[in-house]
């Protein structure tokens, strides 16, 4: 079954305006032309320049307090995607908007350069791919990322990159180097083994088994790898937890973590649209475990909630979870990447030390 009926290799099905726009609008069939006569939906590229990159945050369910995003959307259209309401701040529909009409940042790595050189900056973890998928294709021909990679490894600055694209193995040369000073760990996010169901939900992401060997060539290089069985779907994923970690495991990870599905603002419509067209006979268990997490609602923002809700069916996924990565040996916390070897590389100008 192809990813998307109106528009194949996507994950959205409608593109419903942001929640700031005071107008809306709508296609509509003028017995003119049929959809097979409409062009495919293809992929824009827009710039735009930073003034700032690091973004801060105090967030106590994140274990980093800061974070790079070098692109804006996403090509990979995961449907189920949490950032696809970020788009409505720029104008844009979190739905087919999000993963068309992407924004690159070239002067990341600059701004970033920047950033790391000032005598104020406090050295910590920059999470890298926290919002939007820095190994997104776009990656290929920008090359922003690897930019970015650059200048963390010339600071000798920890990093951890959470991702599905397998661009990242281009970057090997920059990542091993580093992984043996202890300045970089990667997450590889791993859904569901069904390719059939990986295709319909995360349209352009490559395949589980694709992903799975994205392990391997990393851990094979010294590079640590956490398996992310995120999100966890009720009713549709769930049953694989276990294979999903076993199979992590037995390709090269060392630690993994879990996220249930989390559906704020405008990607709770995408989600029950998917649902309807791809798994209408379950949509109504998925939803119901859903609200049963959140006290009635499809989605509760609070802090120590949002990432696992509660209740009788959150806890069972947190046993099984907790077992499995026992049985397995799979780490949950892990110690943090080295923050000792940072500092900053001679600038220009500089005066040279006399010993």
């Amino acid at each position: 079954m192809a990813a998307n009926v109106k528009n194949p290799g996507r994950g959205s099905a409608s593109n419903a305006v942001g929640r700031f726009e005071r107008f809306a609008t709508e296609a509509a069939d003028d017995g003119w032309d049929g959809p097979d006569d409409l062009p495919p939906l293809r992929t824009e590229v827009r710039n735009e320049m930073a003034r700032s990159l690091i973004t801060y945050n105090k967030s106590p369910d994140l274990p980093f307090d800061r974070s790079i995003n070098p692109y804006r959307g996403c090509e990979h259209g995961c449907v189920y995607c949490f950032a696809r309401p970020t788009h409505a701040y720029l104008g844009l529909s979190p739905g087919l908007d999000f993963e068309t009409r992407l924004i690159a940042r070239p002067n990341s790595a600059e701004i970033l350069r920047r950033e790391l050189s000032a005598r104020s900056y406090k050295v910590a973890t920059i999470a890298l791919g926290t919002n939007t998928d820095p190994y997104q294709p776009i990656e290929k021909s920008h090359e922003i990322t690897r930019g970015c990679l650059q200048v963390l490894r010339d600071f000798r600055h920890p990093v951890g990159i959470v991702t599905k694209g397998t661009l990242i193995e281009r970057d090997l040369d920059i990542l091993a180097p580093m992984a043996r000073k202890g300045l970089v760990r990667v997450g590889i996010s791993l859904t569901t083994l069904d390719p059939d169901l990986s295709r319909r939900m995360e349209p352009r992401a490559p395949s589980p088994q694709r992903r799975l060997r994205m392990i391997r060539n990393l851990t094979g290089e010294g590079v640590p790898v956490r398996v992310m069985t995120s999100p966890v779907v009720p009713g549709l994923t769930d049953h694989e937890l276990e294979n999903l970690l076993e199979a992590g495991k037995q390709a090269g990870a060392d630690s993994a973590s879990w996220i249930m599905l989390r559906l704020p603002r405008e990607v709770s419509d995408l989600w029950r649209e998917w649902l309807a067209e791809h798994q209408p006979g379950r949509a109504e268990k998925v939803m119901a475990r859903l609200r049963e997490m959140h006290g009635g609602k499809e989605y509760d923002p609070r802090w120590g909630h949002r990432m696992r809700g509660e209740g009788n069916y959150a806890e069972m996924i947190a046993q099984r979870f907790k077992a499995a990565v026992k049985r397995l040996d799979l780490a949950v916390n892990l110690p943090p990447l080295n923050c000792d070897a940072f500092a900053p590389p001679p600038q220009p100008g500089d005066q040279l030390s006399l010993f």
